[in-house]
């Protein structure tokens, strides 16, 4: 094949800064023309014999300027050994610490305080080594091979040569390789000054491809001005945020110090959201993290970052204690509180987690995703209905668990309203044949999902986990009364709206918002109480541990959200103005809807526990024997689906239950 001459149409010129966009284009297309499948931005990093064979170069020249150096002084040369052999043995030994040190496995674009220090260790180790290498040679042949002062230069000028070396790469690929598109590139400012907050700046900077055009750091403190970290201003807060980011142009703030509270942190992203500004957020910093990393969890805040109180943290110490070793069953697996509820468990290494649901599909997804989280568990995923005792009993006997969670319900309230049969058949009946199997098969604990809608129902749904929690509560009462030994121990959790859970509000918005609105309220004065799907989890574990027998734990969860407020920071988070460009729309209130959820009946008691996020309310216990009639009749009308007379029943087991905004109002006492 004939050779070609390669001709080069672009001459590079000095760079000057004002020019440095035009400039990284120049030298693309200089690149380009002697290889034209070469893009900057397909660079990865160099080989690691690459970036050795540059060290080396490096050291012959050093090698070479220091014999130079010296022979300019007059200085006479040991002759112990030839030139050539003097260099080669001091880039040997260079070479062996090298290897040592590892000062050419790191990506040099990407080099730290860290890659200097070793490869100062290393080139001084060496420079230690040929001393005592030159003195054993004067001890055993009675001559030095090295002249000491030449050592010493060569120590520095290697060490000099070498970090100006890594340098002047990092500085190329931040200033004019990195292809940025400055244009397409979001201004930003920092709010912060802490380490958190510069690795964060750190991190973005580096990034590939780039987000951010940062333009400086808000600080609280007064005394900032004409202060710079990294390049970038420190801007005195003396005014409101959305004032600042106006003043410097910036589309987005990053919200990076740790010393922000929750109320704080809302007001800021309240404040820079109605105005218009996009809000980022970034958990806490670890030293140990890289910056890929670290710019890879800078992300848009979410909504239950604006949830009005801190997340709760639980002790998982005695949770652990009970479940390590033991065989444990999921029902409702599948559902979004019931997967939660199983990854958490893995983390406290059960010998076997029993996954149930009737849904197929998402169950199989769910056991694919779980079956490589933690090897030591054996999974079972188990296709069964609840409302099927036969089946069920089948098995418990199969599998004995030890531990129970029983997260399998229908939940949606309209639904429930037009078909209370089958609230009946999975929220009662279901219940009732998993606690009673529970107690059959000797079960330690048996865990109740519950939700705020059952106390003073007001709808189907809210009615059928009441009686659930009524029925669950009494067969441990009955049970104690027949046998005084150790027995299952029955326990219900009771929350309110959980943030991102199927059908919930969340994520209904954002399906409206997405498709260009309207977004849907049922009324301007609805309130609800919201948690994360991990913190009502987390809930369910902490009582299996901390419950005796027979208790409703509740969270606290702060304050109540007002829906139409949520829809309006999700509106402006999405970069939308509400009412203007996404509208809100007043549907009003659906049958069975509450205006605002209670987590206990007025008549009830809360007690505390030792977590004072978690409170224990009393309950009046019902007549084990006569409840177990009345639910026993229910669940016959329930299969006549006369719907009328299933209600009804429902309202005399549960009086408080009074139907709103629905056609069952007619049947209240």
């Amino acid at each position: 094949m004939s050779k070609k001459k390669i001709k080069v149409k672009h001459k590079l010129k000095p760079l000057k800064k004002s020019h440095s966009k035009y400039y990284k284009q120049e030298i693309q297309t200089f690149f380009a023309d002697l290889n034209p499948g070469f893009k900057l931005v397909n660079m990865g990093y160099l080989p690691r014999w690459i970036v050795l064979l540059i060290d080396v170069l490096i050291l012959v020249l050093s090698a070479l300027i220091t014999y130079l150096f010296l022979s300019n002084l007059t200085m006479k040369f040991y002759t112990t050994l030839s030139w050539e052999m003097r260099n080669f043995l001091m880039i040997i030994v260079n070479i062996f610490f090298f290897s040592i040190f590892k000062t050419y496995a790191g990506i040099i674009r990407h080099s730290t305080f860290i890659d200097g220090i070793k490869l100062f260790l290393s080139t001084f180790s060496a420079f230690i080594s040929l001393l005592v290498i030159n003195y054993s040679s004067y001890f055993i042949f009675g001559n030095k091979i090295f002249l000491v002062p030449g050592l010493f230069f060569n120590f520095i000028l290697n060490f000099s040569l070498l970090f100006l070396f890594r340098i002047l790469v990092k500085s190329v690929f931040e200033r004019y390789l990195s292809v940025k598109n400055k244009e397409r590139l979001m201004p930003a400012l920092i709010y912060g000054t802490d380490a958190n907050a510069i690795a964060v700046a750190n991190a973005l900077k580096l990034e590939v491809p780039s987000r951010f055009k940062l333009l400086g750091f808000i600080s609280q403190d007064n005394k900032v001005s004409s202060k710079t970290i990294l390049d970038l201003p420190l801007i005195q807060k003396n005014k409101r945020v959305p004032v600042i980011l106006r003043m410097h142009r910036a589309q987005a703030l990053i919200l990076a110090d740790n010393n922000l509270t929750v109320e704080e942190k809302r007001i800021i992203v309240d404040d820079c959201l109605e105005n218009g500004y996009k809000v980022f957020t970034v958990p806490i910093i670890s030293d140990w993290e890289n910056k890929k990393e670290i710019s890879r969890k800078v992300q848009s805040i979410k909504i239950e970052d604006l949830l009005e109180r801190k997340p709760i943290v639980l002790d998982k110490t005695k949770v652990e204690q009970q479940l390590k070793g033991k065989r444990v069953m999921v029902t409702g697996a599948a559902g979004s509180i019931g997967s939660e509820i199983a990854r958490q468990l893995l983390d406290f290494n059960p010998s076997e987690l029993i996954l149930l649901d009737q849904a197929e599909t998402p169950l199989h997804n769910l056991f694919l995703e779980l079956e490589h989280y933690n090897p030591t568990v054996t999974l079972h995923a188990v296709i069964q209905d609840v409302r099927n005792f036969a089946a069920m009993e089948k098995v418990f006997e199969k599998y004995k668990p030890n531990k129970v969670y029983h997260a399998a319900a229908y939940k949606h309230v309209p639904l429930m309203e037009q078909n209370p049969d089958q609230a009946v058949l999975v929220n009662v009946m279901g219940t009732k044949n998993v606690a009673d199997l529970s107690y059959r098969y000797n079960v330690e604990k048996f865990v109740m999902v519950s939700t705020d809608k059952a106390v003073n129902p007001s709808n189907v749904m809210g009615a059928s986990k009441r009686i659930a929690e009524k029925y669950v509560q009494s067969l441990y009462l009955g049970q104690k009364d027949i046998i005084d030994t150790e027995t299952t121990k029955f326990i219900t959790t009771r929350f309110g709206n959980v943030l991102g859970s199927n059908g919930s509000v969340v994520p209904l918005f954002s399906k409206q918002i997405e498709a260009g609105g309207p977004v849907t309220i049922t009324h301007p004065d609805i309130i609800r109480y919201f948690m994360t799907i991990p913190e009502a989890c987390q809930l369910v574990l902490e009582a299996g541990a901390m419950g005796n027998g027979g208790e409703i734990y509740l969270f606290d969860m702060g304050k109540p959200v007002k829906i139409i407020d949520l829809a309006k920071k999700m509106i402006r988070m999405a970069g939308f103005e509400p009412e203007k460009e996404i509208p809100i729309v007043v549907t009003g209130l659906r049958p069975g809807e509450k205006l605002f959820e209670e987590l206990l009946n007025n008549s009830s008691l809360t007690l505390p526990t030792h977590h004072e996020k978690i409170l224990v309310a009393k309950e009046t216990f019902e007549d084990f024997k006569q409840l177990s009639k009345e639910i026993d009749d229910l669940i016959q009308l329930a299969h006549t689906e006369n719907y009328n007379n299933i209600v009804s029943h429902m309202k005399q087991i549960v009086p408080e239950f009074k139907s709103n905004n629905s056609h069952y109002q007619k049947l209240d006492l």
